[in-house]
């Protein structure tokens, strides 16, 4: 295992448990399934797809980091700007590259039943953080791939873009309760559970909303953002409104949902 492969395996557990016990100590919704029905099949997806992006791309985005350095290939390496602003610069892109993907898979009829997997959870917390497709895994993979060779992106930047959004977005989708007046700070930096949980409402008009998974500043600026969903955070239905059985949590429904009519 590289170094890189090591650092994000550990920030990974360590964050996946860390949230799984501050949701079991405060959880914001009494949850629809047991965990038992729903954890197996969504932690199944994540092991899948880094498989999948390991066989198309030993290290993802940061293979294609280590390219462009060493090719000269990028906007940075053209006009090289100081380490710092490099590597503020190329986060920033690469998050906002990341909300136009997510506003994509919602907007492109092609693209949404990829993403469906991800949004027919029944109950969101921890595990939906990382619950995607393999496809889109792949997907995603490509695009960031694209854009780090374009940027010119220093490796370790990539590196800690790719962390800080695993990271975030077990966070983010967290059932847990925090503190009104502690929500509404941090959202102001980062994306909140509270925030997030909007875009996962069963009522599209609310889930075409609250797009970030690092930063809200996008859904802010381009007129996405919703503060709070109609109904109360703990009584709201969230997932879609098919694939809601027990049975389609399981891997192998999850697998094939995107190629089945809703």
């Amino acid at each position: 295992m590289t170094g890189e492969a090591a650092i994000r395996l550990a920030v990974f557990v360590g964050v996946l448990g860390g949230m799984a016990l501050a949701e079991a100590l405060r959880p914001k919704r009494r949850r629809e399934l047991h965990r038992g029905r729903r954890w197996p099949g969504n932690l199944a997806l994540v092991g899948i797809g880094a498989v999948a992006m390991r066989v198309a791309a030993p290290a993802g985005a940061v293979t294609a980091a280590v390219l462009a350095e060493s090719r000269g290939w990028g906007l940075l390496h053209a006009w090289p700007q100081p380490t710092a602003v490099a590597w503020v610069g190329s986060i920033v892109v690469l998050d906002l590259l990341v909300y136009a993907q997510h506003v994509a898979m919602h907007k492109v009829p092609w693209l949404w039943p990829l993403h469906r997997v991800h949004h027919a959870d029944v109950d969101v917390d921890v595990t939906t953080g990382v619950r995607f497709h393999p496809l889109e895994y792949l997907l995603s993979l490509g695009l960031k791939g694209i854009a780090t060779v374009a940027i010119g992106a220093p490796v370790g930047a990539v590196i800690l873009f790719e962390v800080l959004l695993n990271a975030t977005s077990m966070f983010n989708h967290a059932n847990l309760a925090l503190p009104a007046p502690v929500d509404r700070v941090l959202r102001l930096l980062v994306v909140t559970p509270d925030m997030h949980r909007v875009h996962h409402s069963v009522d599209r008009r609310e889930a075409d909303h609250n797009y970030g998974f690092n930063v809200p500043w996008w859904d802010r600026l381009f007129g996405t953002y919703r503060d709070q969903p109609t109904e109360p955070h703990e009584t709201m239905t969230l997932g879609v409104s098919h694939f809601r059985s027990a049975d389609d949590q399981r891997l192998d429904r999850l697998l094939v949902q995107p190629f089945k009519d809703a």
